[in-house]
């Protein structure tokens, strides 16, 4: 039992203020709360038709869950009261608080809840649709359910529009988070994920308080058979070291989210259609499908589409087995080219038997299937020729034990009653062909690594830059090739006895060498050099040579997340070709280059039209060792590493900006 339980599954409700305490109890009333509601009113004697009590302390025993609509100055000493006797927790509506520049109001609030849990500040509430339970001052789009999934929202209004849903999805609650100063998103999440009635949870994150914490809510997600969706706004926002470096910039914002959202195995999508219907395959089919797609249509204008659209989020459709070739061929006949996607002609239109032989043998050979099927809108139309399709789409997944998915290219074209009906049966139809495409995508999100958690984030703090010299001399003690080099305050001062020309000269105390003019590569000597306005001291390295590649490794804090590693396509098109990836430390030298195939320009680094390879497992042993420094001391805050030089054996550092605390 967690310390919500009272709260998000009540026996009895207390609402203060006249107005939201009316649309509470006539929103608990429309859903048949069972429980007893008990308004709090200093003067009147009833409200909304029950009778009102004149304080708190006159309550018949503490409320489990309290909806507390007065101002927010009241709202503290409420809180303190409710805390004092006992209650099980209160949702706190208004709003005013840090999020209006009163962080200490805020402060305030947090110290009388002491361990009474609140949803809020500045939260609209909580829907109970399994009880009929609802701390909700307005109008809701939901339903009593049997079971269903969860919504949880930092923004209030984001939820209430995506509990108007009309595409067939069963909601058990929905809940808001406000500004979660005692309540966070995992708490909050994993008390309703305890729910045995709840099938999977829906996100909407602005921000991540705690992510080990998430990072353990999704294991507990997983194990509990349950899938978890989410919408992390902000990906858009630029690091405030974004000015220093090219890993400030390409691992700011949304890289690092997605990377740590996927790393910990929750479904990550970008639009409320796609959350929603990414939770219909989780309702009905849980946490993971399959990554082996067909696709099935009656026209060769849809096959094309299906397998455009597609392509733009990441599904591809294997070739049709030759043993699942002879079987449909055996129906169709000739005229149709049996492929995936596959378009079936209308030869069978009509005909049950047929049509559940093409759509069962398809089905057959693969994890799941899209049936793209728009029936004519029955206002207008008669769509009754299209139910030997949709009674076959069904018996293809009883028959064959696979995932069947009826897909209306658009939403409009199939209706709730019918996605309902559908659902009834055990098979889930999804709205709209790009929305639903996203959501099979991300519904095939794995799991994330047993027991892996981020490390702890450090707050934001003031750093220095090294030297490049200082720098290279740190990632020399831990393992990464650096080039052989000379150091002086003065060029005059460089000694390169025992370097082996060309020479790099650089001057140090520059973010970015190249853009100062504070870089000169492929010196045969020193000598008559210019000295280089702005520079604190000068670098002679030997030139390294035989490169096939560069790439960019950088390593930094996070102010969430711990610390991120971003890999890519290196050299001073860093941030203009912006191929990168990012994952959230700790990592595995396997990781970093698995990572590392999904860059658009991979092959480029494999050998791409007889290329020599480029010894990409010495960047991620290099990637990794760098890791573990950060890992290892606290005061590290970034690494950037651009170019990285990669030969077709080894891997060296050639420049390098580090900082520190």
């Amino acid at each position: 039992m967690s310390r919500l339980d009272r709260l998000l599954r009540p026996r009895h409700i207390s609402v203060l203020g006249a107005g939201w305490a009316l649309n509470v109890i006539e929103q608990c009333r429309k859903m048949g709360f069972a429980g007893q509601v008990w308004p709090v009113h200093p003067t009147k004697a009833e409200v909304g038709g029950l009778r009102a009590y004149t304080s708190l302390a006159d309550l018949p025993e503490p409320p489990d869950a309290t909806f507390i609509g007065v101002n927010r100055f009241a709202t503290v000493d409420v809180v303190a009261e409710l805390a004092a006797m006992g209650a099980g927790g209160a949702i706190c509506f208004a709003s005013g608080w840090t999020e209006a520049g009163e962080p200490g109001l805020q402060d305030r609030l947090v110290a009388a809840a002491g361990d009474m849990p609140i949803l809020g500040p500045n939260c609209y509430g909580v829907i109970n649709y399994l009880d009929g339970a609802l701390l909700w001052p307005d109008q809701h789009g939901g339903l009593r359910v049997e079971k269903g999934v969860a919504l949880v929202s930092q923004s209030s209004n984001i939820v209430i529009n995506m509990g108007m849903q009309q595409r067939g999805l069963p909601v058990a609650y929905v809940a808001c988070l406000g500004n979660a100063a005692v309540v966070g998103l995992a708490e909050l999440t994993g008390a309703l994920l305890d729910d045995p009635r709840v099938t999977a949870v829906g996100l909407y994150i602005e921000g991540i308080d705690d992510a080990p914490a998430f990072a353990a809510l999704a294991e507990k997600a997983r194990g509990l058979g349950k899938g978890v969706v989410a919408i992390k706004s902000g990906k858009t926002e630029l690091s405030r070291t974004a000015a220093a470096s090219h890993t400030a910039s390409l691992a700011g914002g949304g890289a690092a989210s997605s990377a740590f959202l996927r790393q910990i195995g929750v479904a990550e999508v970008n639009t409320p259609s796609e959350l929603i219907e990414t939770l219909k395959i989780f309702h009905v089919h849980g946490p993971q499908i399959g990554r082996r797609i067909c696709s099935l249509s009656c026209s060769g204008g849809e096959a094309g589409l299906v397998a455009d659209l597609a392509a733009s989020v990441g599904i591809d459709f294997p070739p049709v087995p030759q043993a699942t070739h002879d079987r449909l061929f055996a129906v169709l006949g000739e005229i149709p080219t049996i492929s995936n996607p596959l378009d079936y002609h209308t030869f069978i239109w009509g005909d049950g038997p047929k049509t559940t032989e093409v759509f069962s043998a398809m089905l057959e050979a693969y994890d799941a299937g899209i049936y793209i099927i728009d029936a004519p809108r029955a206002d207008r139309c008669d769509p009754s020729s299209y139910d030997p399709a949709f009674a076959a789409i069904i018996a293809a997944q009883r028959a064959t034990g696979k995932i069947a998915l009826p897909v209306a290219s658009m939403a409009e074209n199939f209706g709730e009653a019918r996605v309902e009906a559908m659902m009834r049966e055990g098979v889930c139809a999804l709205l709209g062909l790009e929305t639903a495409l996203a959501a099979i995508r991300a519904a095939q999100t794995e799991p994330g690594l047993p027991g892996w958690r981020p490390v702890a984030a450090v707050p934001t703090r003031e750093t220095v830059m090294l030297s490049e010299a200082e720098g290279k001399a740190l990632l020399a003690a831990a393992g990464a090739a650096v080039p052989r080099s000379a150091v002086a305050t003065t060029i005059a001062g460089l000694d390169v006895v025992g370097l082996a020309a060309p020479y790099a000269l650089k001057g140090l105390g520059f973010a970015h060498k190249t853009e100062a003019g504070a870089v000169r590569l492929g010196l045969a000597s020193l000598d008559g050099q210019a000295e280089m306005p702005g520079a604190a001291g000068y670098l002679a390295e030997e030139m390294v040579t035989g490169a096939v590649a560069e790439v960019l490794l950088g390593l930094r804090r996070d102010p969430v997340y711990g610390v991120t590693l971003t890999l890519g396509m290196g050299g001073v098109t860093a941030e203009v070709l912006a191929d990168t990836v990012t994952l959230v430390l700790p990592v595995t030298e396997a990781q970093v280059l698995e990572a590392a195939r999904g860059l658009r320009l991979w092959p480029l680094l494999d050998g791409y039209r007889g290329r020599p390879k480029a010894d990409m497992a010495a960047v991620a042993a290099m990637a990794v060792r760098l890791g573990d420094l950060m890992l290892a001391d606290a005061g590290l805050e970034e690494i950037e590493i651009n170019p990285v030089m990669v030969r077709e054996t080894g891997a060296v550092a050639v420049d390098a900006l580090v900082r520190r605390a």
